[in-house]
């Protein structure tokens, strides 16, 4: 059955990619919470252009997977959770967690490091926030986060089945907290305890850049709130929030050659 799943993997992550893309986007037009973008079809077009782009650029890169790295530790014996003996569903639930922290930390790391937020600034240049934000980085950004998840997925041994497990849940969790969806408010209050919502991680795409380093978490919310990062409502409203980078933000900047050329240009 595990390896029936992790033959398929390629086709789960395809299959919840489309989910839950097609399923927000829905929600997004009967419950906006912000005013719905006058140049969406622009923004769409490209945002999902740049993940395609994406797609081809690790395919003839990096000739691997991180499950097939997975299971590469397995046989190898590498990696903590191959070293020690537990239950397979406590490495399980572990290795998601610390996956999760680790996305957090590295989400902090290429704020702070100047020459990394100048890749991950394109996924901040969006001038509005909505599903397809959740799906738009920089395919330097996609390359350099797949080889920091190849080395801890060897150094901690993380089974193959939790990192599809994660990475399924990463891809959902982003579409989802970037998503223009309005929820109840006492949802979203109750939710936060546990997990980002659209709401908490709205503000993280303020053009405010005290905002702009909060909020970093895209599953659980509690890393932001261990480690002091969380802002619970913007200086602005939700809706008069500006949304974005300001050198930015002309409608051209919104093309798949302008986005891939932003680390290199500067105003």
């Amino acid at each position: 059955m595990i390896d029936q799943l992790l033959n398929n993997a390629d086709l789960w992550r395809l299959s919840f990619f489309i989910g839950i893309l097609a399923c927000m986007a829905v929600l997004e037009f009967t419950l906006p919470r912000r005013n719905v973008d006058a140049r969406r079809k622009l923004r769409w077009t490209n945002n999902i252009g740049i993940v395609i782009l994406d797609s081809a650029i690790v395919r003839i890169l990096l000739p691997t997977t991180t499950i097939a790295v997975a299971i590469y530790a397995e046989n190898s014996g590498y990696g903590l959770f191959n070293l020690i003996t537990i239950p397979y569903f406590v490495a399980l639930v572990l290795s998601v967690l610390l996956l999760d922290v680790l996305i957090y930390g590295q989400h902090v790391v290429f704020h702070k490091i100047h020459w990394l937020w100048r890749f991950h600034r394109m996924h901040h240049s969006d001038t509005h926030i909505d599903v397809t934000t959740g799906i738009r980085f920089h395919p330097v950004e996609i390359i350099l986060s797949l080889l920091i998840k190849f080395a801890a997925i060897i150094i901690l041994g993380i089974p193959a089945v939790a990192i599809l497990l994660f990475e399924i849940i990463l891809n959902a969790t982003s579409m989802i907290t970037h998503s223009n969806l309005r929820l109840p408010l006492w949802l979203d209050k109750a939710l936060r305890w546990l997990f980002v919502t659209p709401d908490m991680h709205r503000i993280h795409h303020s053009v405010y850049r005290q905002e702009t380093d909060s909020n970093y978490g895209f599953n659980l919310s509690v890393w932001d709130r261990l480690f002091g990062t969380y802002i619970e409502q913007p200086r602005d409203t939700h809706e008069k929030m500006l949304i974005g980078i300001n050198q930015f933000r002309d409608h051209r900047e919104q093309i798949v050659d302008k986005l891939l050329s932003q680390p290199f240009r500067d105003r």
